[in-house]
């Protein structure tokens, strides 16, 4: 098991590296350090001089990737490439353009994040995987059919929609919610917490919910099932004793993609709400063009899904006995 650990954390370095490389290679393909200067000073009556000054003064005065005027290692490392981006493997996230500690921020924000990413993840895996247990076991019912019906019409409309909808219909006419706000304190912060979830529960249960029933109705129709029945055990006792337990692992796989945006936020729901998370952070870097936050962001995006790769790896092992890490 250790071995297993220590050989994926030696995987994930060169990936960090690359996903650094291509976010500085993009962002700089975009926007060069004079655009950057130009959109933090101003564009009209932008002097030479004061966009010198200011790349000096943020670093950015020095070619991207190799420094020809230094010698041996300077080379690589009197660039823009390794002090804006190889740093943050050393937790430092630097400043932002506006002169702002992200890592600061970042402690700041997460709590927000949490508060609508959590809630959001456990209540919505627990109602999608009961609402695909219930489709499989009236499957070729009305029931069924008609949860396949709303599930692919709830994945046909956009989250914005719903977003938009909830707040006209329960903010703005029956005002029963704040339409957007946040605040820190957490015996009032819920009355504000309670339509971006809702609004984010309602978007995700459709294409969860039919993704879940594919899962169980591949499931069910295995041997091990035929032998169930075969037994005298119930169907419900064969759903949620047999099919739903070896049903997990792909569950497990696809709960590692959400695991980011736990601590990352959404962005649509916290720029839309006026929710102060990370999502709106990021959302507000990029129309900044702040590539310090922006960086920050993506690296601490890849390092969350690294993680939860290997959290569901050995996770794995819980759910089935079979797998054995080497």
């Amino acid at each position: 098991m250790l071995r297993y650990l220590f050989r994926r954390l030696l995987y994930a370095i060169p990936i960090l590296i690359g996903v650094n490389l291509i976010t500085f290679a993009l962002f700089f393909m975009v926007n060069s350090p004079d655009d950057m200067a130009r959109m933090q000073l101003g564009v009209k009556r932008v002097t030479p001089d004061a966009i010198q000054q200011w790349k000096a003064a943020r670093g950015y005065d020095k070619p991207l990737f190799i420094n020809e005027k230094a010698e041996g290692v300077q080379k690589l490392t009197h660039t823009i490439f390794y002090e804006k981006s190889m740093t943050l493997f050393a937790g430092e996230f630097g400043r932002s353009e506006d002169g702002r500690e992200i890592g600061q921020e970042i402690r700041q924000r997460m709590g927000p994040s949490l508060a609508i990413a959590v809630p959001t993840f456990v209540i919505g895996l627990g109602l999608t995987v009961s609402l695909a247990l219930m489709l499989v076991l009236f499957r070729g019912t009305w029931l069924d059919r008609t949860g396949v019906v709303i599930s692919v019409t709830l994945m046909s409309i956009s989250s914005l929609f719903f977003i938009i909808g909830g707040q006209f219909v329960f903010a703005r006419v029956l005002k029963l919610v704040p339409i957007s706000g946040y605040e820190s304190n957490p015996w009032t912060a819920w009355h504000f917490l309670i339509l971006p979830v809702a609004v984010s529960l309602v978007a995700g249960i459709g294409g969860s919910t039919r993704w879940y029933r594919t899962i169980f109705l591949e499931e069910i129709g295995r041997d091990y099932v035929r032998t169930a029945r075969a037994k005298g055990l119930s169907e419900t006792r064969v759903l949620f004793g047999h099919v739903l337990r070896n049903g997990l692992i792909p569950i497990l796989t696809g709960v590692v993609v959400v695991i980011p945006s736990l601590f990352l936020g959404s962005l649509l729901v916290e720029s839309f709400f006026g929710i102060p998370g990370l999502g709106s952070y990021t959302i507000d870097a990029i129309a900044a063009q702040d590539f310090a936050v922006v960086r920050a962001m993506v690296f601490l995006g890849s390092v969350l899904y690294l993680v939860g790769l290997i959290l569901t790896d050995l996770s794995y092992t819980l759910v089935d006995p079979r797998i054995r890490l080497k």
